[in-house]
């Protein structure tokens, strides 16, 4: 039976952030004992000739001892720095291992955690969604259509701390409104990205807002925002890429929760989210 063209818009959504085939061609990546990411061979070269605690065999082991030292020794290789770091971990609620730069989780296929909130307003004629617009100058993903609030957890932090936080700093959404948020979600992910390899998991929260609320741009990062019907919201998803390649992954999931798709459509999408 041919799949609904909306539908097969969404799935490819999904399948979009699933292009990496692991390790394809990449060395795994260990902090001791633990198994952290993966690297392309020619970088794991050049981090052996960087620095003696790195180890490269078929696989490239940085000593458990010098893991203090991660983020000096990726910026001696050349990775990219952003200036916030990370936790590293070899699964999620596992143990932290060392910290490493946002900027370098690509280059080393190190586990990266967002938060990312779903701005809701119940109106009488149904639910409307706040919609962000990145700024033009971001790194990534410029212009591209966003969550009301999202943001990289950083090392130390919880997705809820994160979520709050970011609240404040990007729509000035006060934070004893942003901690009535509830989590609804979550979703991993490995892809191909220009800047390396994303293994992603993102934490989704719910959050119905006062009609009488109005997110502001407060750092920068977004260029505006408006209040859409999520009608609306579905029709573009299922026909554009203008929104931010996650935050699809996001909505998806609140578009089956709020019956904009259902029966076996619905189905459908929902072992693609999740996969066993």
């Amino acid at each position: 039976m041919a799949c609904d063209p909306k539908i097969s818009k969404l799935l490819s959504h999904i399948q979009a952030c699933r292009s990496a085939t692991l390790p394809g061609g990449r060395l795994k990546f260990y902090i001791g004992n633990h198994h952290v990411g993966y690297v392309w061979p020619d970088f794991a070269r050049t981090l052996a000739g960087v620095s003696a605690d790195m180890d490269l065999t078929d696989r490239l082991v940085l000593a458990a001892n010098a893991a203090p030292r991660f983020n000096e020794i990726a910026a001696a290789a050349g990775a990219r720095v952003r200036f916030e770091n990370f936790d590293v971990r070899e699964a999620i609620g596992g143990p932290v291992l060392a910290v490493l730069d946002r900027g370098a989780l690509p280059s080393f296929g190190v586990i990266g955690v967002g938060a990312h909130l779903n701005g809701l307003v119940q109106r009488p004629d149904g639910w409307h969604l706040w919609v962000a617009k990145r700024a033009a100058n971001k790194k990534l993903d410029p212009n591209k259509l966003d969550h009301l609030v999202a943001g990289g957890v950083a090392a130390g932090h919880t997705p809820f701390e994160t979520l709050v936080k970011e609240s404040e700093e990007e729509a000035a959404l006060p934070a004893a409104l942003a901690a009535q948020a509830r989590q609804v979600g979550c979703f991993a992910y490995n892809m191909e990205r220009l800047e390396g390899l994303r293994r992603d998991v993102i934490y989704a929260y719910d959050l119905v807002l006062p009609e009488d609320f109005v997110p502001q741009p407060a750092d920068g990062e977004v260029e505006s925002f408006a209040l859409w019907p999520l009608a609306a919201v579905f029709e573009r998803v299922c026909a554009s890429d203008d929104f931010k390649f996650n935050v699809n992954l996001v909505l998806i999931d609140l578009f089956i929760r709020f019956g904009l798709v259902t029966g076996e459509d619905a189905a459908m999408l929902r072992a693609a989210l999740n996969p066993a």
